[in-house]
């Protein structure tokens, strides 16, 4: 699961600038080492980081294995590198495609056949006149909208359900035609790792044990959950800093769908599996794919643009430096990872860091290494000259694909989208996550960055972003270098975060306002006609219940964030009878309205036009709850 967020990279300058400039030779392994470390320590101490796990081999030979911080905060127990034991999370999908893989070898399963072909007991529901393959899957191309909440990481092992059952029960909607738009999909990755299991007969836990760990002598990975009671105590613990403290989390059960993200594992086991992968497929004598089923694997099996990097079958690329490197990232809630595996330097690179803060050097040490290692030539390109004129056709609020549509997940995004708008010297600034980054025109529709270095947000600084048009010519999206799995689209006007929060602002401000006039001027109001009176009892009610909505969401949603995952806590089922009451009460505020004007109620123009606002302004915050699917209980 990918959780982006600004990550402050005048730290990571500021740290690399205290140390000497190395001789750029990885095999220098004490100069290796002290580098690592001035990266990775102080942003663990910074970011409130207390756990991490490094390791490093080029050739074959491993030149850094080294653990950081503590295993067990409480005890002090440190981490050791070679049986401490982190969570990848969706860097187990590469377990999960390279079974599906030695399952085509076998002429078991076709790339481009319809996944119905191979499941049993439920289908994936027919949209678009076209099917799902596994190649659309594996390319993160079905077409889902995503989710999570409530059942993605759970807490309780008897929560736990059987893959089938979580596959059926939890299917996404369809709002893509397969092979349209990249949009990251865990559900996808499970829906696999299910087909695996049924067409192999094995469970999916079993099939990769026997199948990958065994032979890769992976001795100290696991997809079970619950872990095993001889590896539950090599785990290194979540923690999320409260109150200036450390607060230990449950483990994180991610077994309803384990192919995507459920694995544990040591820094120096996933060298194991990166060495095969550098190796061809094959690892001491054992061989775990065909080199010719790797190289397909390894080509790039879908682009949005052949300008940037691309989808593989399950691994990703991406450009360090001009160096071609393949692998995969993965979040949870509390461990944060990557796998690099670079080819053409017979390289491979694995992280893991625990807590919120842990993604700060997650996402900071790979492209360091590689400045620091492997740098290139500062390349800052300069505006055309005419590019002021064709802008404002890219300017524009932009959201991700990858996002829920059907769901009351929708509404965690409101405040989502990345800004595109022109300088005044010709150069496009594109905002994300608290960070902004320029690019300049180099090509139709391509743009590369106007200064290296720049981080737009966490684990996410492109070098090239190039925009999508339709037939008519219109910009209807973009896609940034690296993020080959999150395409974006163009938003409407209404969906964007500029309009929802000035409806949503506006609305209750205008609600809390009414509320605190009529609360003082009770007496007046006693003293007005029925109909007068009825009116404005109306208008406050309905007023109120639209600023409780607001105030007890408020609440609620801070109290109950960290169990969002797992489940909807019954305070956040109660909550969301309020939206409806809120609804039912402006339906009748509206009906007074119509009775205001047409039966003469309120005197003067001017008190009518002031309760119309009122009843309109409740209006608009229905259609908010509507929209962002608030209204109701649209969750699973």
């Amino acid at each position: 699961m990918l959780c982006l967020r600004s990550w402050p990279l005048a730290t990571v300058l500021t740290v690399l600038a205290a140390f000497p400039v190395y001789s750029a030779d990885l095999r220098d392994q004490a100069a290796l080492e002290t580098f690592v470390d001035g990266v990775v320590l102080p942003l663990m101490q910074n970011e409130n980081s207390p756990s991490g796990t490094v390791a490093i081999i080029q050739d074959g030979e491993v030149l850094l294995a080294k653990g950081y911080g503590y295993q067990d905060v409480e005890t002090r127990k440190p981490v050791n590198v070679a049986d401490t034991l982190f969570r990848p999370g969706s860097i187990s999908k590469l377990f999960t495609w390279v079974s599906v893989m030695q399952l085509v070898e076998q002429g078991k399963l076709d790339l481009d056949t319809d996944v119905n072909t191979y499941l049993q007991g439920f289908k994936i529901r027919e949209k678009f006149g076209k099917p799902i393959t596994l190649r659309h899957i594996l390319t993160h191309t079905p077409g889902f909208e995503d989710g999570g909440l409530g059942y993605l990481i759970i807490d309780k092992p008897e929560n736990l359900i059987p893959l089938s059952e979580a596959m059926e029960r939890y299917q996404p909607e369809r709002v893509n035609p397969p092979g349209a738009q990249s949009a990251y999909s865990n559900y996808a990755t499970a829906l696999a790792g299910l087909i695996v299991e049924q067409v192999s007969g094995l469970p999916f836990n079993d099939y990769v044990q026997r199948n990958l760990f065994d032979p890769l002598g992976m001795q100290l990975s696991t997809f079970a959950e619950p872990l095993p009671a001889e590896l539950e105590a090599r785990m290194a613990k979540g923690y999320k800093v409260e109150k200036g403290t450390y607060v230990e989390k449950p483990f994180e059960l991610v077994g309803n769908f384990g192919p995507a993200g459920g694995m544990s594992t040591t820094a120096t086991d996933m060298m194991r599996f990166a060495q095969a992968i550098l190796n061809g497929g094959e690892l001491d004598g054992n061989r775990i794919l065909k080199s010719e089923t790797l190289d397909q694997m390894l080509t790039t099996n879908f682009a949005q643009d052949d300008r940037l990097t691309g989808m593989l079958l399950g691994f990703y690329e991406s450009d360090y430096n001009g160096n071609r490197v393949v692998g995969h990232g993965g979040d949870t809630q509390w461990f944060h990872s990557d796998l690099a595996i670079d080819a053409g330097n017979r390289l491979a690179i694995f992280v893991s860091f625990s807590g919120t803060g842990g993604r700060i050097p997650r996402s900071a040490l790979i492209s360091a290494l590689y400045d620091e290692y492997f740098p290139a030539a500062l390349d800052s390109p300069v505006p055309p000259a005419d590019f002021k004129d064709r802008a404002g056709r890219y300017a524009g609020t932009y959201g991700f694909w990858r996002g829920n549509f059907s769901k009351i997940e929708r509404a965690f995004g409101v405040g989502n989208g990345v800004q595109v708008a022109p300088t005044e010297d010709g150069a496009l600034l594109v905002a994300f996550g608290g960070g902004a980054k320029q690019y300049v025109e180099i090509g139709p529709n391509l743009f590369q960055e106007r200064a290296p270095g720049v981080t737009l947000s966490a684990g996410i600084s492109p070098k090239k972003i190039a925009f999508q048009e339709n037939e008519a010519g219109e910009v209807t999206g973009f896609i940034m270098d690296g993020l080959p799995f999150m395409s974006l689209r163009k938003m409407a006007f209404y969906e964007t975060p500029s309009f929802n929060f000035s409806v949503l602002g506006g609305g209750l401000l205008l609600m809390l306002a009414f509320v605190l006039r009529r609360f003082f001027q009770r007496r007046e109001i006693a003293a007005l006609k029925p109909a007068d009176r009825a009116a404005i009892q109306a208008a406050f009610y309905a007023s109120l219940l639209h600023v409780l909505v607001a105030v007890v969401g408020v609440v609620v949603i801070a109290s109950v964030m960290d169990d969002l995952m797992s489940g909807f806590p019954l305070s956040f089922k109660a909550w969301l009878v309020l939206p409806i009451l809120a609804s039912l009460a402006t339906l009748y505020l509206a009906y007074r309205t119509v009775l205001v004007w047409t039966q003469g109620a309120l005197a003067g123009v001017m008190a009518r036009l002031r309760f119309t606002l009122v009843s309109l302004a409740a209006l608009a915050l229905v259609w908010f709850y509507w929209y962002w699917n608030i209204l109701g209980f649209q969750y699973y």
